[in-house]
């Protein structure tokens, strides 16, 4: 190995490490919750999958926000232009903070429209009308955090990143368990409980992601960063963040339509996608940890100048990230003796599960390759568009419309449908591949 190579995987793997380890504690933290709300029962695991739909969009907005944070930042690191990053920090938390706070608001005091947007069933309107009231908070929370973290991870500091969501999920488990059983004289709340749980853990990783900011010394990120203008800089941000935004959007609104189609084919189906979701999210995480950090790392060489390099070390990213989706794989299968005690489903709903479990292993192998180029390399380089283009075109040209026909149209099995909407990564695959040896994300854009 040349020490180009040994160089390339060191920095990898003091970012990805933490990054991962964040992953996990979270997909173990989703466990967890579905853990403990099948002691409350299967209508309880369905309605918290539906609502937590509204949070997953908009984690996918701050995601793209974060992306286009990060995209700049980290070339702006490798530049050495701290003043710039601290601009761009300012510029995203403008953003995401409007955004989020008014879907706060909505949550809080009128969640019934939300609900109805993933479902028609009076029991999961009305249990997930109670969680999201009570994690309404958490989404303010969550568009500080998000921002400064992304602002962390950007110069490279994503320790701070993994203590502070490792702190904020331990306490959600926590507080979990002592809201749904009622622990510690608190008296039982049941998914009212989770969402409060949520919205206390999110408050306290806003709080930590302040404190570290005003202790940082290479870079000092605080809120009055949102006070900071720059034309030039707010022109790149809208051209690279938007796309990002757009494609997480895109791809999260497709998902969440996803849930709307499963939604309307029965509980069975929604309680064993959740049971499902909650294993692949922990069998990913190693993959996406690497896609994500890898922009981080390749992104620094090409701010640098260094594009030789940067390209080699986005061959060897691609290479070293597939293949921890294959691993990812054989985990979620190794999983199948043990998943029946994750959550107790009635026999319909286990028949789903097992399935389910089958289907995402594919899946993830397809997930893994088309994330690395999309949101890995092609975002190191500022190529945002091409994955919005691809996402919009795919998911809403193609898989959503499939969807639906063979939901409502031909009227398939759940599991069929199922099948149907999973085929998505492969679908834009071959597009994703060309575009990658075609080499137009090999860029320098930093001013």
């Amino acid at each position: 190995m040349t020490q180009e190579a040994k160089s390339f995987y060191k920095d990898l793997r003091n970012v990805v490490q933490p990054m991962a380890i964040q992953n996990l504690i979270s997909s173990a933290v989703n466990s967890a919750d579905v853990i403990m709300l099948g002691y409350i029962g299967q209508t309880a695991i369905a309605a918290s999958s539906l609502a937590g739909n509204v949070a997953f969009i908009l984690f996918m907005v701050s995601t793209g926000l974060s992306s286009g944070l990060v995209m700049l930042g980290a070339q702006y690191w490798g530049k050495k232009d701290t003043e710039s990053i601290k601009t761009l920090l300012g510029i995203g938390l403008r953003i995401c903070c409007t955004v989020e706070i008014n879907v706060a608001l909505i949550a809080a005091i009128y969640p019934r429209i939300l609900m109805l947007i993933f479902t028609k069933d009076p029991a999961l309107i009305a249990e997930g009308c109670k969680y999201l009231r009570a994690a309404s908070f958490s989404y303010v929370c969550l568009s500080f955090s998000q921002m400064f973290q992304a602002g962390f991870k950007s110069i490279e500091r994503v320790k701070i990143v993994t203590i502070t969501s490792t702190t904020s999920l331990f306490l959600n488990i926590g507080l979990n368990a002592v809201f749904i059983f009622g622990l510690l004289g608190v008296p039982k709340m049941g998914i009212t409980g989770v969402g409060i749980a949520t919205s206390i853990a999110r408050f306290i990783e806003m709080v930590i992601c302040f404190i570290y900011a005003g202790r940082q010394t290479d870079v000092k990120f605080s809120v009055a960063c949102v006070f900071r203008r720059n034309k030039v800089l707010t022109r790149d941000f809208f051209r690279y963040s938007l796309p990002a935004v757009g494609n997480e959007l895109v791809w999260g609104s497709a998902f969440a339509m996803y849930s709307v189609i499963m939604g309307h084919l029965g509980e069975d189906i929604v309680a064993a996608n959740s049971v499902v979701n909650t294993v692949r999210q922990l069998g990913s995480v190693l993959c996406f940890g690497m896609a994500y950090g890898g922009a981080i790392v390749v992104g620094k060489y090409m701010g640098a100048g260094d594009m030789e390099v940067a390209e080699r070390n986005a061959s060897r990213l691609a290479r070293v990230t597939i293949l921890s989706g294959v691993l990812g794989a054989v985990l979620l299968l190794c999983t199948y003796p043990i998943i029946p005690y994750i959550a107790d489903l009635n026999e319909t709903a286990a028949h789903y599960r097992n399935v389910l479990l089958f289907i995402n292993s594919y899946s993830l192998i397809g997930a893994s390759i088309n994330t690395v180029l999309i949101c890995g390399i092609f975002r190191a380089g500022g190529d945002s568009k091409f994955g919005f283009v691809a996402d919009t075109i795919n998911m809403w040209c193609v898989s959503v419309p499939l969807g639906l026909i063979a939901a409502f149209v031909l009227k398939l099995p759940p599991l069929w449908v199922y099948f149907v909407l999973f085929l998505d990564e492969f679908e834009k695959m071959p597009f994703v591949i060309r575009h990658y040896f075609k080499k137009g994300w090999l860029r320098n854009i930093t001013r």
